[in-house]
């Protein structure tokens, strides 16, 4: 199975039915994204699919033939968002980071709260709260140094 993984042609000749988390950790080991619940209920396993947030851990391998792919290793123009996470403390266990980063990705700059809280309902964070992650992505949106180094 062929598809594009963050921005390169692969190809996979796991099982049609294999997760595309466990293709992703185990077969190219990129282990930035990670297994929550492994029920497509906390988010930790955000990808972009075809520019969509999705669960990898719902995604059967074969659903992503020809398909764009993106992780979190593979997310570029992102390092703003990824510093300001870490400048405003909205990283804490780990856990959670990457799939927020990946779902925060799709905002746009100056995304309101509202917008931020949709778009990262799927996401589930049992640490910090979701005051400092909205923060970092707010400072990542305006350019703020922190956000900048």
């Amino acid at each position: 199975m062929r598809f594009t993984l963050n921005g390169q042609p692969v190809e996979s000749r796991a099982p049609a039915l294999t997760r595309l988390l466990d293709v992703l950790r185990e077969e190219f080991g990129l282990t930035g994204t990670k297994e929550g619940c492994g029920e497509g209920e906390c988010g930790a396993c955000s990808v972009l699919l075809d520019g969509l947030v999705v669960n990898a851990c719902l995604v059967p391998i074969a659903q992503v033939v020809g398909s764009a792919v993106v992780t979190i290793e593979g997310l570029t123009g992102a390092g703003a968002l990824q510093r300001a996470f870490v400048a405003e403390v909205g990283a804490q266990c780990g856990i959670c980071t990457p799939g927020m980063v990946v779902a925060a990705s799709v905002l746009p700059p100056g995304a309101s709260r509202d917008d931020m809280r949709r778009a990262l309902a799927g996401n589930l964070c049992r640490c910090t709260g979701y005051e400092a992650i909205y923060r970092a992505i707010e400072a990542a949106g305006r350019g703020t140094p922190e956000a900048d180094r």
